[in-house]
């Protein structure tokens, strides 16, 4: 196994532990299938890119590791409750996720939106309630989170995604859409490792674009592999954009042009990277560029 992937995969065992002990516990009472339903997507697996990234530009600003797992558990949950949200009928309308089922065909439609909206408040009081970092970083990180995932962020970037189908949009209209939906979360999640590390403004603003300009060749990537990668490979229903009649990078730019825009990211988030210093996080986010761009789900 590579450097970077022992990394991934130790980063996301923390992420998973911290998530088990964190999340709601699916006891007895009236709100028990609620609580077991946010469980169900939160602890579902996945690879924790966004703990991840919280955990290495915390150790890359000089953080302790534990000051950051509340944050990191934090955006796994906001991350989950887009998804959930994502695969509902009135929006995605998919069946599976991470190769199960998707959470409103296991727990209905009105369960499902409960869960996303419970997740994404329940994400924001674990990073309120981050004890490791006082009270100035929380609402830093409270506020930070609040502001990428809302209408301004990820939700925004929703809308216009569902205002984009069945058109070809341009360029500049596309990179907007995905810097909101997809990006906001991924740069939200470099900003608060360097937050949990009480690191300055400058390296916080080079932590939000480094997330950006991979976010951005996340997406590409995602395109390229809902064209030729299967159901067993992603993990969820391929083609969909296609039916939906989505604007995307591949449609846009072809496949050549897109591969090559997405390396052209990667390079650049690179490059982000040379105001920090050299350590183990360092070479293990300019892995993490080239991981992007190279998975196969």
């Amino acid at each position: 196994m590579s450097f970077f992937l022992k990394r991934l995969s130790a980063n996301a065992a923390l992420a998973d532990e911290t998530l088990e002990k964190l999340m709601p516990s699916d006891a007895e009472g009236f709100d028990s299938v609620l609580r077991e339903s946010m469980r169900y997507s939160v602890l579902s697996g996945g690879k924790r890119l966004r703990a991840h990234l919280v955990m290495e530009f915390c150790a890359l600003c000089g953080g302790k590791t534990e000051a950051c797992l509340p944050y990191a558990a934090g955006i796994e949950m906001m991350h989950a409750f887009s998804l959930i949200h994502d695969d509902l009928p009135c929006m995605d309308n998919d069946t599976l996720r991470r190769g199960m089922p998707t959470n409103h065909v296991k727990y209905g439609e009105s369960t499902a939106l409960l869960a996303g909206d419970a997740l994404s408040l329940y994400a924001l009081e674990t990073l309120a309630n981050n004890t490791y970092c006082n009270d100035t970083q929380n609402l830093q990180a409270v506020r930070l989170l609040s502001a990428y995932a809302g209408c301004f962020g990820m939700c925004g970037g929703q809308q216009i995604d569902l205002q984009s189908e069945h058109k070809q949009i341009a360029k500049d209209e596309l990179e907007t859409l995905v810097n909101k939906k997809t990006g906001a979360l991924f740069a939200a999640a470099c900003e608060l490792g360097c937050i949990a590390a009480g690191n300055d403004a400058k390296k916080r603003e080079t932590a939000r674009l480094f997330g950006l300009t991979t976010g951005l060749a996340f997406q590409i990537a995602d395109d390229l592999l809902d064209l030729h990668a299967s159901a067993e490979k992603l993990g969820k229903t391929p083609g969909k954009d296609a039916e939906s009649g989505k604007s995307t990078f591949v449609s846009l730019l072809g496949e050549t042009e897109a591969e090559a825009y997405a390396s052209s990211l990667c390079k650049q988030a690179k490059e982000l990277l040379d105001v920090f210093g050299d350590s183990d996080a360092k070479e293990s986010l300019c892995a993490y560029c080239d991981f992007i761009i190279t998975r196969d789900h």
